[in-house]
């Protein structure tokens, strides 16, 4: 039979200090204990492990030999408890959470605190454009969702916030980036990046309104979510971006400016969506988390 796992405990403790007393009190056993243990295990496997004398403990070349084995049971053994811990506690509540990629620091930040809190949740973390995220809340497939408004109807929200819209992103290399502001009224023909989709009274429809001519559009998609990877079109010439100030605080590019722009009050409204009527707890717990969040940030 294979030999007891604390017998061969016993034998890799002492290998590792060559001496029995530091490996007894690291095992809390007694030193007499480690001693017939490894006596034991010597006699079960027919080889000495260890050369003993009044001043000194040394592993003998079969003991050498053996001790990586050891090491490798033991390692075994207990990756073993530990997976068979992990079975047997009951599964943390999880839930999915998707979130436009703006304000991806914000979603962050409320997952790392509902991880934190006792009993934990895990999140997991979508980062998906306004209209894939509503329709994944039609379909059941994410329970809640971080998006601008228009929120899908049907849904219910909470932890409104407000993202001030007071800059135009432009190439670093255009006559625009060295004013000190712009206004529309100084943009000419330039072109602007906007979506498609433009609900009347929001932000997007309020500044088009102030944007006349034929030239002073370029639609870029139904909606603008992704204002990071738009700041490739602003560098390459294609438009002007109206850019937020979570962008202009968090992504810097030499070869985009950006510049204070004066068009009124623009913001962008975001919020925690999800549809009425199904609030799970976990959804309750995740609204409480990100309305904290937006105090203490």
């Amino acid at each position: 039979m294979a030999p007891p796992l604390r017998d061969i405990e016993c034998f890799a403790r002492v290998a590792r200090h060559l001496g029995f007393s530091r490996a007894a009190a690291e095992l809390g056993m007694s030193q007499p204990a480690v001693s017939q243990a490894v006596a034991r295990l010597e006699r079960q496997l027919g080889v000495v492990l260890f050369e003993r004398t009044s001043r000194a403990v040394r592993l003998t070349p079969a003991g050498a030999a053996l001790l990586p084995y050891a090491d490798t049971l033991l390692e075994t053994a207990a990756a073993f408890a530990g997976e068979a811990a992990r079975l047997a506690a009951p599964p943390r509540p999880s839930i999915r959470l998707a979130y436009a990629p703006l304000v991806g620091g914000l979603a962050a930040r409320a997952a790392r605190r509902l991880a934190e809190r006792e009993p934990p949740i895990d999140v997991e973390l979508r980062p998906l454009g306004r209209r894939a995220a509503a329709e994944g809340l039609a379909r059941g497939e994410v329970p809640a969702a971080l998006l601008s408004a228009p929120f899908p109807l049907g849904c219910a929200t909470a932890a409104r916030f407000h993202v001030t819209v007071a800059h135009l992103a432009v190439p670093a290399g255009d006559p625009l980036a060295a004013l000190p502001r712009l206004t529309p009224a100084l943009l000419g023909r330039h072109k602007i990046l906007l979506p498609r989709v433009r609900p009347p009274g929001g932000m997007w429809a309020r500044l088009a309104g102030t944007l006349r001519g034929a030239y002073q559009h370029h639609e870029v998609g139904d909606d603008v979510d992704d204002f990071a990877a738009l700041l490739d079109l602003v560098a390459a010439g294609i438009g002007l971006l109206p850019a937020p100030l979570l962008l202009t605080a968090s992504i810097r590019r030499p070869d985009v400016r950006y510049v204070p722009f004066d068009a009124g009050d623009l913001r962008l409204t975001y919020a925690l969506a999800w549809p009425a009527g199904s609030a799970s707890a976990e959804v309750t717990t995740l609204a409480h988390a990100v309305q904290e969040t937006l105090w203490t940030r």
